[in-house]
């Protein structure tokens, strides 16, 4: 029953995640709180992940979470159930593509997908970011604690890989497992220095 679930759940994703990897991110999170298969700190671990393997984050992400919830046997179906919409997407299109080459109503779906895409993202990068940087535990019923309502130490740090990766001439050609690599070191010393 799990594994057909699994497939379920990541057979809706890969059909309906229209703009790439990061467009699964606010069905991942749907995933996680309908089935309890993980929470949102969870989600945003597995990013950290996916993001640095090689790959799709699309399909790393359903590998991660068929694996952590039903093992090897679960990150397969999962992997699969997220790729099976595609491959029968781009089965279709392809017996039909000089039909539908120049077709308007085509382009103008696209022109409507396009934004939807943006907005699903950008809601999920705003889910990323408040996950990381903002401290929720400083919000309650009683009122806010600004003194530690934000991450200070994630928000150092993301702003300084702003810095490096974008205007600094020498850091800026890195390549970006570079500063992934960096980041978990980074990561590690603050955990182990009590910072």
């Amino acid at each position: 029953m799990i594994y057909l679930q699994l497939f379920w759940e990541f057979f809706k994703t890969g059909l309906f995640a229209v703009g790439g990897g990061m467009a699964t991110l606010p069905f991942l999170s749907h995933i996680g709180e309908s089935t309890g298969w993980y929470t949102q700190a969870q989600l945003m671990n597995m990013l950290a992940v996916s993001e640095s393997t090689p790959g799709p984050i699309g399909i790393n992400m359903a590998t991660y979470v068929g694996f952590t919830v039903a093992g090897v046997p679960g990150a397969v179906i999962a992997t699969l159930g997220e790729v099976t919409p595609s491959i029968i997407v781009i089965l279709i299109i392809a017996a039909i593509l000089q039909q539908f080459r120049h077709n308007k109503y085509v382009e103008f779906a696209f022109y409507g997908l396009r934004p939807a895409s943006t907005g699903l993202i950008g809601a999920a990068c705003a889910g990323v970011i408040v996950e990381t940087l903002i401290n929720t535990a400083a919000v309650s019923t009683a009122g806010v604690d600004w003194a530690s309502l934000l991450k200070w130490q994630g928000l150092i740090l993301a702003a300084i890989l702003l810095v490096f990766t974008n205007w600094v001439k020498p850091t800026k050609k890195w390549h970006p497992i570079i500063f992934i690599g960096i980041s978990a070191v980074v990561g590690i010393v603050f955990r182990f220095g009590g910072v």
